[in-house]
């Protein structure tokens, strides 16, 4: 039987690779997916805000897990061929997409009305109103919370491991699998984690006072 040493903590860290590229997926696609949910809730139209609103309640109402285990397991049976990143890739980004909209929808409606009322005055157009207006504003008050959920995007990515993609929880179980010493194997994941986290909510953390500083002055 193997015992848990530097090759197989070799193995879970260069697992770290996939987890952070997972992430950058699930947030890039979430952030434009997410945008576009956030100006729907906000606009004149009521169709687009009962579509976005219905996204959001459905992927904030159900599991990340069972939304994993419908778009795996879901596609083979409509015909599709999907693998573990494909499936993992849309899972987040779907998932990331409705917690993101819902936090800069919040960062859009908490700018004055004031400053959308002035631009009304200038008849400016909804784009043009949104692109010169609200969104520059909205994207200060946006910073924290985003860089705070990026947080809950790469823990959501130990999910995962559920339908095979090896990230860092994955590599875990291989190793475990193969040493059963599950108090070290996955005392390393959870500091690989911790590592990758802490960093990201310091930052988010001090975003927070600065823009209380900020505003208190």
């Amino acid at each position: 039987m193997r015992t848990f040493g530097f090759p197989e903590f070799l193995f879970i860290l260069e697992a770290a690779k996939w987890t952070l590229a997972l992430s950058l997926i699930a947030f890039i696609g979430g952030a434009i997916l997410g945008l576009i949910i956030a100006l729907a809730r906000t606009s004149e139209n009521r169709l687009a805000q009962v579509l976005s609103t219905g996204f959001i309640q459905i992927f904030q109402g159900t599991p990340l897990l069972l939304q994993l285990f419908l778009i795996f397991f879901g596609a083979p049976v409509l015909g599709l061929d999907i693998n573990p990143w494909i499936a993992a890739g849309v899972a987040l980004v779907l998932n990331s997409a409705a917690f993101l909209g819902e936090i800069w929808r919040g960062c859009i409606q908490a700018i004055p009305r004031g400053q959308t009322e002035a631009a009304h005055a200038l008849n400016l157009s909804y784009v043009n109103r949104m692109r010169d207006v609200v969104l520059p504003q909205a994207f200060k008050i946006a910073l924290p919370p985003t860089v705070g959920y990026v947080v809950q995007i790469i823990k959501g990515t130990s999910l995962a491991a559920i339908i095979g993609f090896t990230e860092v929880t994955r590599a875990g179980q291989i190793i475990n699998n193969a040493t059963f010493q599950p108090l070290e194997v996955f005392t390393t994941v959870a500091a690989i984690y911790f590592v990758i986290c802490w960093p990201l909510s310091l930052l988010a953390a001090h975003m927070e006072r600065k823009r209380a500083r900020a505003l208190a002055r």
